[in-house]
């Protein structure tokens, strides 16, 4: 299960410098110059998910009708197809011939206007309906499915769910998914402030912002003063959606238990010990049927995974490495030649 191809200079070994150099600004003028060709051809979409539901994301198609595998890509949780994680990982796969697109959850990126319900983790039937309509309309060849944190553990449901909804997944790969969401959110509760501070402050921004286009259905003086992520995942669950109560809501999307035993499209996971914010003994409670395999690294960080500024990340390659095999013509039954 371990793998020691990841092994950072010494002053790259702390998960918490991992998780923080993932989002560290200084690093977005480099990643949008090696960007810049995916970036240019990039252009917006809109997909119709049905019952109403509309989700947005961005194709970057390589020019011709050579036949290419496209990649689908999900951001985490407040995060978008700009955060740094995702432009690098689409960047590099996009600059080693893949087409891709960078698909955003509800309320993610620019599009809280399109639908009047609140985004919560549960929301997977729109999720999966995306990832059909993009494979609708852009007919690859083959279709890849990776996703970071939380849009790791969208990946992840996703290819469950796959063969029900006609989808054929040649590889999904989830990088430092949320395994238990209560145990996640404890994690950003009492762990480094800054973690905390962080999460909070960008839900919040994002709730004042559904207010702006919704303000009959969400009022921030009733949201607004709640700085316990627990106490605001818990007002939003009972005030906005179906769920009775937190436990029945966190097992709606716990990937723990049962989740993936049933899981038959080749799916891979990667996380690390070192990782902050997923514990990384819950993943001895993830089912793991033959088409399942992880990657378990002593480093990493939060989807960090960094040996350099300006590069594309450890799990970037690892990323490239495992979908070349995947979509490789006549490739074998999958397996993990690491021993996973």
């Amino acid at each position: 299960m371990y793998e020691d191809d990841f092994n950072p200079s010494w002053w790259l070994k702390s998960g918490h410098v991992q998780t923080a150099m993932a989002s560290l600004a200084i690093r977005r003028r480099h990643l949008r110059r090696r960007a810049a060709g995916m970036l240019e051809v990039a252009r917006e979409t809109l997909l119709d998910c049905g019952d109403g539901v509309r989700l947005h994301g961005l194709a970057s198609m390589h020019p011709g009708n050579a036949p290419r595998t496209l990649v689908i890509l999900i951001h985490g949780w407040e995060g978008s197809s700009d955060s740094l994680y995702l432009l690098s990982c689409a960047s590099h796969l996009y600059n080693e011939g893949f087409d891709v697109f960078r698909l955003h959850l509800r309320d993610h990126g620019p599009s809280h206007h399109l639908n009047e319900g609140v985004f919560h983790s549960c929301r997977l039937d729109e999720a999966v309906q995306a990832v059909r309509v993009v494979c609708e309309r852009y007919s690859p060849t083959k279709v890849c499915l990776a996703g970071f944190s939380l849009g790791g553990n969208f990946a992840a449901r996703i290819a469950a769910q796959a063969p029900a909804a006609g989808l054929d997944l040649s590889m999904t790969i989830g990088v430092c998914p949320v395994l238990n969401p209560r145990h996640t959110l404890r994690a950003l509760e009492t762990g480094w402030p800054v973690y905390r501070f962080y999460f909070l402050r960008k839900w919040q921004r994002s709730l004042h912002l559904k207010a702006h286009y919704f303000p009959e259905q969400y009022r921030p003086a009733d949201f607004g003063s709640i700085k316990s992520l627990m106490q605001l995942t818990e007002y939003f669950v009972l005030e906005h959606s179906d769920f009775p109560d937190l436990e029945t809501y966190f097992s709606g999307y716990a990937l723990v238990g049962q989740t993936l035993e049933k899981l038959v499209q080749p799916t891979h996971l990667i996380l690390a010990e070192d990782d902050p914010i997923i514990p990384i003994e819950d993943l001895d409670l993830v089912a793991t049927p033959p088409a399942l395999n992880i990657t378990r690294t002593h480093h990493g960080g939060h989807c960090g995974y960094l040996d350099s500024l300006d590069g594309p990340s450890w799990a970037d390659r690892e990323i490239l490495r495992r979908l070349r095999a995947a979509t490789a013509a006549g490739a074998e039954p999958y397996s993990d030649e690491a021993g996973a």
